[in-house]
């Protein structure tokens, strides 16, 4: 491609949605943690390789094949349950939180079980804020 010789209107998208293309016979449910698994969104779980890509903001249902459904998400930062086993602290802002399911996060990957969720912006008596999707 050579540079530009004459002023053009770039296409833009906000970036706070993404979507991906779903899982077959999968739903992901509003409010639940979107992951890509071998390039198909998947709820998230504990599993290696996963990419979040932000939070669902409807439920989805993909009855179909794999990727007959797009599904959203929307990047930003959530409150998420704090493993108690693996629990993320105060200590801990500014780490990586790791994936545990679709709404729970925890301190360590789970001795390389788990996936990077995203990082902690604060932690609160009732849950994690982690900023998902970047």
């Amino acid at each position: 491609m050579t540079a530009m010789s004459q002023a053009r209107q770039p296409t833009e998208i906000e970036g706070v949605y993404s979507q991906a293309p779903m899982k077959g016979a999968t739903t992901i449910l509003q409010g639940a943690i979107v992951a890509v698994e071998a390039g198909l969104a998947v709820p998230g779980k504990t599993a290696l390789a996963l990419v979040v890509l932000g939070v669902a903001p409807t439920t989805i249902k993909n009855t179909g094949a794999d990727g007959a459904v797009m599904v959203a998400a929307k990047r930003g930062t959530f409150k998420f349950f704090n493993l108690g086993a693996d629990a993320i602290t105060a200590g801990d802002v500014g780490k990586d939180a790791f994936l545990v399911d679709d709404q729970t996060v925890a301190k360590s990957n789970g001795t390389n079980t788990r996936s990077v969720a995203g990082k902690i912006i604060q932690v609160d008596s009732d849950g994690v804020f982690v900023r998902v999707g970047y």
